[in-house]
C-alpha cells in the first residue's frame, strides 16, 4: 500500500536574498545574489499539487528573473496553520481553505486589507468542492446527504474548529438541508440535520489528511467527507482497497485562497519572488497541472480539457445561502456558534 505522507507544519528558517558586493579594492568582483528560498503555508490536501507546481515554477522564475530560487512547503488543517503564521511561522505566502483564515493575518498585521483585490477571481486561483467516499462495491448504498444522518453509516471528517476543509463540508451539508424537500422548516431543521451528521462522525481529525488516513488506513467509519481532490487522491494511492466516490446532488462551491504575507516578505525582500508565485498559479501551464490533480482550474479551456474526470456537479455558493464571509462567523464559527452548539451537543449524547 502506498501511504499518503504528509508534513507537519514546521517553521523554516528563510535567509532572504540582496544583493551583495566585496568592499575594498575596486579589483574585487561582485558577489552573485544567494537563491531565494520562499515558504509556501498551505492546507492540508495541497501537499501532492504543490510537489508539482514548485519545481515548475522555480524553471520559470529561474528563465524570467535569471535568478535561482527553491521553495519550501508546510501542510495541516487551514485554520492550524493561519493561527501557526500568527504565532511566528515565517510564511512568504499562504494558500489556504478559507478566506477568513487570511482575514485572520490581516487582523494581526501581517496581510493588507486589500490582499482579495491583488489577484483575480478575488484571489481564488481554482476551486473544489465536496463528495464522499465509500468502500467497494458502496456497501451502506450512500447516494446523497440524507444517507449520512442514517443510524447504520459512520462517518469520518475532519473538525471544522481546525479544518477549513470541513468547514465547507458543514456549510454543504446545512446547505443540502436548507433546500431539500425534506427540510421545510428552513434554518432550524437545517441545524438539526447537521447535528444528525455529526452525531455519526466516529473519527473527527484536526485536517483532511489525517480523516483520509483514519478513513483508508485505519479503517474507521463508512463514508469519508472529504474534498473532491482528496478523494481522487485517495483512489490512486489505495488503488488495491478500490474505494468509490460518490457524488452528492447538490454540494458547495469551495473557493480556496492564496496571499502574500506582506509582513513576511518585506521583512526578507522576497516580495517579487512571493508575488510571482502567486502569479505563477494563474498561467496556463500551472492551471493545467491544478486540473491534473483534480482541483477545479478557472482557465475553462483547461476545465473542459479534463471534464471526464472533473464531472458536472450542481453546485450553490457561499452568497447564495449564507451571504458573506462575515455572516457565516458570526452566526455558525464564532465562539458559541452554531457549530459550537451542535458540537457540544453531540459529544453531551
Amino acid at each position: 500500500m502506498k501511504s499518503l505522507h504528509f508534513l507537519l507544519p514546521t517553521a523554516f528558517l528563510v535567509v532572504s536574498s540582496s544583493s551583495l558586493f566585496a568592499g575594498g579594492s575596486e579589483s574585487q568582483t561582485p558577489v552573485q545574489p544567494e537563491a531565494q528560498k520562499i515558504l509556501n503555508v498551505s492546507y492540508d490536501p495541497t501537499r501532492e499539487l504543490f510537489e508539482q507546481i514548485n519545481p515548475k515554477f522555480v524553471e520559470h522564475f529561474k528563465k524570467s528573473q535569471q535568478l535561482d530560487i527553491s521553495v519550501d512547503q508546510s501542510h495541516g488543517g487551514s485554520g492550524k496553520q493561519a493561527q501557526a503564521v500568527v504565532d511566528g511561522l515565517q510564511a512568504d505566502v499562504v494558500t489556504l481553505a478559507l478566506a477568513p483564515d487570511v482575514d485572520l493575518l490581516v487582523e494581526n498585521q501581517l496581510v493588507s486589507e486589500d490582499w482579495q483585490q491583488k489577484l483575480p477571481f478575488n484571489s481564488a486561483p481554482y476551486t473544489s468542492t465536496i463528495v464522499f467516499v465509500v468502500r467497494s462495491g458502496n456497501p451502506k448504498a450512500v447516494a446523497d446527504w440524507s444517507d449520512l444522518v442514517r443510524s447504520d453509516v459512520g462517518l469520518v471528517t475532519p473538525n471544522p474548529r481546525t479544518s477549513g476543509g470541513a468547514r465547507w463540508s458543514y456549510l454543504a451539508a446545512w446547505g443540502y438541508a436548507l433546500q431539500s424537500g425534506e427540510q421545510a422548516d428552513g434554518e432550524a431543521a437545517a441545524k438539526e440535520f447537521v447535528r444528525k451528521l455529526y452525531d455519526r462522525v466516529v473519527a473527527l481529525d484536526s485536517g483532511a489528511r489525517d480523516a483520509t488516513i483514519s478513513f483508508a488506513e485505519k479503517n474507521k467509519g463508512d463514508v469519508l467527507i472529504t474534498w473532491e481532490n482528496e478523494a481522487y487522491q485517495i483512489l490512486e494511492s489505495y488503488p488495491e482497497s478500490k474505494f468509490e466516490i460518490v457524488l452528492p446532488s447538490v454540494s458547495i462551491l469551495a473557493e480556496p485562497v492564496v496571499a502574500v504575507v506582506d509582513r513576511v516578505v518585506d521583512a526578507r525582500g522576497t516580495r517579487e519572488a512571493a508575488t510571482a508565485y502567486l502569479n505563477y498559479l494563474y498561467t496556463e501551464e500551472a492551471q493545467d497541472i491544478i486540473a491534473q490533480n483534480h482541483f477545479r482550474p478557472r482557465d475553462e479551456k483547461i476545465l473542459k480539457k479534463y471534464e471526464d474526470s472533473l464531472k458536472p456537479i450542481s453546485l450553490f455558493n457561499l452568497e447564495q445561502k449564507f451571504g458573506s464571509w462575515a455572516d457565516v462567523q458570526n452566526a455558525h464559527f464564532a465562539e458559541g456558534g452554531t457549530l459550537d452548539q451542535i458540537l457540544d451537543d453531540v459529544s453531551r449524547d
